[in-house]
């Protein structure tokens, strides 16, 4: 399994579990697929909740200056700043 693969599936699963997705739902997720402002869990009392839990999943620290609506805007802007983030690491 590749990092990606591994990202994507880890992924997919948190947000079945902080938003309450169905495992179909975040399956049917693709890279265009909106998030924050198109998936009505993703509010923005959730928007901390998903933060703290990609932290804890990915071992990764999420600063302030990152978290901009670019990185919600999509399921693959958010995919590709977990795997920036992990390169970090």
């Amino acid at each position: 399994m590749t990092q990606t693969t591994e990202i994507d599936t880890t992924l997919r699963t948190l947000l079945s579990d902080v938003l309450g997705l169905t495992p179909v739902r975040a399956a049917a997720l693709a890279a265009d697929s909106g998030l924050f402002g198109a998936l009505p869990e993703l509010d923005s009392m959730a928007v901390a909740s998903l933060l703290t839990e990609i932290e804890d999943r990915f071992d990764i620290m999420i600063d302030d200056d990152d978290v901009d609506g670019d990185m919600l805007g999509t399921y693959g802007d958010l995919l590709a700043f977990i795997t920036r983030k992990r390169g970090e690491a």
